[in-house]
């Protein structure tokens, strides 16, 4: 087992995700991006910070067991271009058609429709009010990585 991702005992941390990987993304208007996922996407909000001028400046959201820091932008911080993907969060659902329905129903922005690819995923990819794009996916099928060209490496990331 690495060394670096080894369990080890460890002070739990009231104040910060549970989860092991969580990325942080950059927002212009932090507020304004938590009601789009907690309300279409369906994260919870876990918890908010304010600057002295009231500006949303962090929010942690969760979905299940992962999570998401969200980040004011500032200095070298910046958000997503338009039209330009540099990054997007990955987000496995119990329904996608049911998920993909009700973010349509809400005005999500959808940037990719829900498709069935040959790696056995049923996804779609919709596109936040930051800019920032999540493809929601469900499992639909067991697929070895080398009927749709995949190559397993011989090292376990586990």
């Amino acid at each position: 087992m690495d060394r670096l991702s080894a369990k080890s005992s460890h002070i739990v941390n009231r104040s910060a995700p549970g989860a092991s990987v969580v990325p942080v993304l950059v927002y212009d208007d932090v507020r304004k991006v938590i009601g789009c996922l907690c309300d279409v996407f369906g994260f919870t909000e876990r918890l908010r910070v304010a600057g002295k001028d009231g500006k949303i400046t962090h929010a942690q959201l969760s979905f299940r067991e992962g999570a998401v820091m969200l980040g004011s932008a500032g200095g070298q911080f910046r958000p997503p271009r338009q039209d330009e993907v540099n990054q997007y969060v990955v987000v496995h659902v119990e329904d996608v058609t049911a998920h993909f329905e009700h973010a349509q129903k809400l005005g999500a922005r959808i940037v990719q429709p829900l498709t069935e690819m040959p790696f056995g995923e049923r996804m779609y990819t919709a596109e936040d009010p930051g800019g920032h794009r999540w493809t929601f996916s469900q499992s639909v099928a067991d697929v070895a990585p080398e009927a749709w060209g995949a190559k397993v490496s011989g090292k376990s990331s586990k």
